[in-house]
């Protein structure tokens, strides 16, 4: 007989080859439903909640205290005392199964699981899903392995409160032993199964955001000559969670309960809820408590470190993320000269497909002869040789891009402005300090995607790798510049809401003060929420979303589901 056990619904060490010795009843569920988002979650360890998934936990929260069943050996026990055993954990080692049970009746040595459910009764023949019906037999076949008899199972559907009964014959049996050895051939294949094609299952689906089920089947078909027919918008259009940001010097976050609490000299300034915050950027002399970091970085949430000066310096996330099968694929691919090639040759020209938009839409001239000259580059870039050659046509780009960027500031602010090109390490001029910003909160939003994703965020495709250079977030960053941060400079010269007294020169360096960086860090949250028509897609997204699912595109990309990275380059 195996022991019973209160831990998690882990199972044992996985075996060498890469599939589990004992699988969770429930990813026999997941796998049921859809083998792709089994693979996800269980080989790739993704996982993201939904309104589904939170409501689910809540409806389970009274059969997930463990109660009952402390001897609840079949032999030992009387029939005239049934037991009730609560969230009870048992494993089948014949079977290959394990399973925390949300409720078990035993009755001598009859046993019958209860597995909650939190819709409704299914209006199907069987009054149950495939999944449900395969997850609870699973549960059936590891309480005979542990000695009991099992003839049937429970659904109760929380919603109908209404109790469902499964009998557990030969063909549901053979089902379930079926599904559980494809699930072993697809956990060992290391190819994630594709995408569903045109799913009713997908909109709720939790994982829908990672997946991409819409996206990759579209690119998959359509090559490298891209998409034109709008897709469903299976993602969120924005995000409800955001960004805080702390610059008070000499501030303090601590937490309180599920809040983040921001004191200076022991007065509170602000409070934000957990489940607001997206990230915690702390900008100069800002300290944190050891709680809020873990509480923060349990649920997901990075603590993101900037100098004062702006430079963005450091991030304390959790664990490193479990899709450690995306990261060999990375380093494989960031070895094979043409695979990486390819990937920059993207970025680039969609860099400078940006740039040339950006000009075209605001140069208050026509620059004619510099939206011809980005329109060469960019094919050139297309089509290089090698990654040193693409550094030469992004320098030349930026170089015509840069000596027409005054153009796009209103004629009565240009002098004052005093911008004459790109400069940085200090920056020389207010432009320039406003972009170097921008360009820091731009590579931290890109890190973020990155490490989110389970990219390793110091190897890149185009930039190479040098000591403490997150160069793949800098990979990200370069189609980005021009539409994010270049126009947030745009719109703050000329929306004047930005002026000359926002900004200190010392000893031919200009930086932001306290009200600039407060002002700068409004516009470019208000540009990162903007909508904006998804130029391969056709559904409406904000660019804060646009940029995850184009670091998940990336990661679809090297793994082979698509043919080639669609660069972001808008109309």
């Amino acid at each position: 007989m195996t022991a019973l056990t209160r831990d998690g619904e882990t199972g044992s060490a996985p075996r060498d080859s890469g599939a589990p010795d004992l699988v969770p009843a429930r990813m026999l569920n997941e796998y049921t439903y859809c083998p792709r988002l089994f693979y996800l979650e269980w080989v790739q360890g993704e996982f993201e909640d939904s309104e589904d998934t939170i409501q689910g936990r809540w409806r389970h929260r009274r059969v997930n205290r463990e109660s009952g069943g402390e001897d609840t050996d079949p032999v030992e026990h009387c029939p005239e005392e049934p037991v009730h055993a609560r969230s009870l954990m048992l494993s089948g080692e014949g079977e290959g199964l394990i399973a925390r049970i949300d409720l078990v009746e035993i009755d001598g040595q009859k046993a019958t699981p209860v597995d909650y459910k939190r819709g409704a009764v299914p209006k199907t023949t069987d009054r149950a899903w495939e999944p449900e019906r395969v997850q609870l037999c699973a549960q059936a076949l590891i309480l005979r392995e542990n000695g009991y008899e099992c003839d049937e199972g429970v659904l109760y559907y929380v919603e109908s409160r209404s109790r469902v009964t499964i009998p557990m014959d030969e063909t549901l049996i053979c089902q379930t032993r079926e599904l559980l050895s494809n699930l072993r051939t697809t956990a060992e294949s290391g190819t994630i199964p594709p995408p569903l094609v045109d799913s009713p299952k997908c909109p709720r689906c939790s994982l829908v955001g990672i997946c991409l089920p819409d996206e990759v089947n579209a690119l998959r078909a359509s090559g490298n000559r891209g998409v034109v027919t709008p897709l469903r918008r299976l993602i969120p259009e924005s995000e409800d969670a955001l960004p805080v940001y702390v610059q008070e010097q000499g501030a303090f976050v601590g937490k309180w309960g599920d809040v983040l609490v921001v004191k200076k000299d022991q007065q509170k300034l602000q409070e934000i809820r957990l489940l607001d915050t997206s990230q915690l950027c702390l900008i100069g002399n800002v300290q944190v408590s050891t709680q809020a970091v873990r509480d923060l970085t349990a649920q997901g949430i990075p603590v993101i470190y900037f100098t004062y000066g702006g430079w963005f310096s450091a991030m304390t996330q959790g664990a490193l993320h479990k899709n450690v099968e995306l990261r060999i694929r990375q380093y494989r691919v960031a070895g094979e000269p043409d695979a990486q090639l390819r990937i920059a040759r993207a970025l680039v020209a969609g860099k400078i497909h940006n740039c040339r938009t950006l000009l075209r839409r605001n140069h208050k001239g026509q620059p004619g002869s510099a939206l011809g000259e980005l329109n060469r580059l960019r094919a050139r870039a297309k089509r290089a040789a090698s990654v040193e050659t693409l550094l030469g046509l992004e320098g030349a780009a930026a170089k015509v891009y840069f000596s027409n960027f005054a153009g796009m500031l209103k004629g009565d602010l240009v002098e004052g402005w005093d911008f004459h090109g790109r400069n940085r390490r200090p920056p020389r001029d207010p432009v320039n300090a406003l972009l170097s910003f921008l360009y820091a909160l731009l590579i931290k939003d890109a890190m973020v995607a990155v490490t989110a994703v389970g990219f390793d965020p110091y190897l890149g495709f185009y930039h190479a790798p040098k000591y403490g250079k997150p160069a793949l977030a800098l990979d990200l960053v370069e189609e980005f510049r021009p539409l994010i941060a270049d126009s947030t400079v745009l719109s703050l010269i000329n929306g004047m809401e930005i002026q000359a007294r926002d900004f200190i020169r010392r000893a031919g360096a200009v930086a932001l003060t306290e009200t600039g960086r407060k002002k700068l860090l409004k516009a470019y949250e208000r540009r990162m929420d903007q909508v904006v028509t998804h130029p391969i897609f056709g559904y409406s997204v904000s660019y804060r979303r646009i940029i995850i699912v184009q670091a998940r595109l990336l990661a679809r990309t090297i793994s082979g589901e698509i043919p080639a990275y669609p660069a972001f380059a808008t109309r």
